[in-house]
């Protein structure tokens, strides 16, 4: 039979585990809405073309791989007016991610301090649970 403490440790190794995974998520989910609002704010304040600058003091082997004008505007697609409507839902959405992920980086900080704090209270009786793989029941 399992010792309480023992059964504590590896749920909060599991507990651990699924919150490392839920932080790892959200961050993933936070970069895709951040790429998103730049391809936004992109659409509606288009950057400069490129090589036009400097297009003399390039090498021709170099100048010859400028994009064309018509290359770049085609990753931006959709309408300035769609962009600017959507600026605000994005920003929105990535505040909500980034209180979720203070959330979850929060409870896996707090998991963490119980699972040290068990482990230094009897570490002779949770030495040979960490040996075993981590599953509950």
């Amino acid at each position: 039979m399992t010792a309480p403490t023992e059964q504590r440790v590896r749920d909060l190794r599991l507990d651990r585990r699924a919150l490392r995974a839920e932080r790892a998520r959200v961050g993933w989910w936070r970069r895709l809405v951040r790429a998103r609002l730049d391809l936004a704010v992109a659409q509606v304040a288009r950057p400069q073309t490129l090589g036009e600058d400097v297009a003399f003091q390039l090498p021709v082997d170099v100048g010859v791989d400028v994009p064309r004008p018509a290359e770049l505007a085609a990753v931006l697609t959709g309408t300035p007016a769609d962009e600017l409507a959507a600026l605000d839902e994005l920003r929105a959405l990535d505040e909500q991610l980034a209180r979720y992920e203070a959330g979850v980086t929060s409870a896996l900080s707090d998991t963490t301090d119980q699972l040290i704090t068990r482990l230094a209270l009897d570490p002779e009786a949770t030495t040979a649970c960490l040996q075993e793989p981590i599953g509950r029941g």
